[in-house]
């Protein structure tokens, strides 16, 4: 058998292929019923290790996802299987403050689009954090994830939803500060 490393990039001739993910986007389509949800979440925390985002973060954005997909099946099509989603991703250089300084692309955009009941963006809000019970919890895990997190009304049916989130690039300088619990060197004489 082959020496494969699992999830490995091969092109056409067996070579390995860069593990970033191109600014090419990704789109799915499915239908209202949660049993597609995992699908959905596999498929967005797998590009996201792809585009370089460490596994933690790539776990937070499929979850932001599920919570998105959740709403939109519970909220915009009330609970009705076989109803359309459309979910497209991709990375593209991101714009102003954290815009990559070669261009390159370092922004995950995620676009959720149903055609389900409109609601204005005012009412969409999650519920107050002490209001302690399971559920409604969705909105919050998605800002708290995502760098901007938007939603519109789309035609006459269907809302869409934006969600960005900067890949953070990692350091090469060294940290400002000594580690704390680390040897201090004393200055004075």
């Amino acid at each position: 058998m082959a020496n494969l490393r699992p999830y490995a990039l091969v092109d056409r001739r067996g070579d390995a292929m860069s593990t970033r993910a191109s600014a090419a986007p990704v789109a799915l389509r499915i239908l209202s019923d949660p049993a597609y949800l995992c699908v959905v979440r596999a498929a967005a925390e797998r590009f996201c290790l792809l585009a370089g985002f460490d596994a933690k973060m790539a776990q937070s954005i499929g979850l932001a996802l599920d919570e998105a997909l959740a709403n939109v099946i519970k909220h915009g099509y009330s609970g009705h299987p076989n109803q359309p989603i459309h979910i497209d991703f991709q990375m593209r250089p991101a714009s102003g403050y954290g815009a990559h300084p070669n261009g390159e692309p370092n922004e995950l955009f995620i676009c959720v689009r149903d055609y389900g009941r409109q609601v204005s963006a005012s009412q969409i809000a999650s519920r107050s954090l002490e209001d302690i019970r399971p559920g409604g919890l969705g909105v919050h895990i998605m800002r708290s994830v995502m760098d901007r997190v938007e939603y519109r009304k789309r035609g006459v049916a269907g809302m869409e939803l934006r969600m960005t989130k900067r890949r953070e690039e990692p350091s090469a300088s060294p940290p400002a500060h000594p580690p704390v619990g680390g040897p201090v060197e004393s200055t004075r004489q």
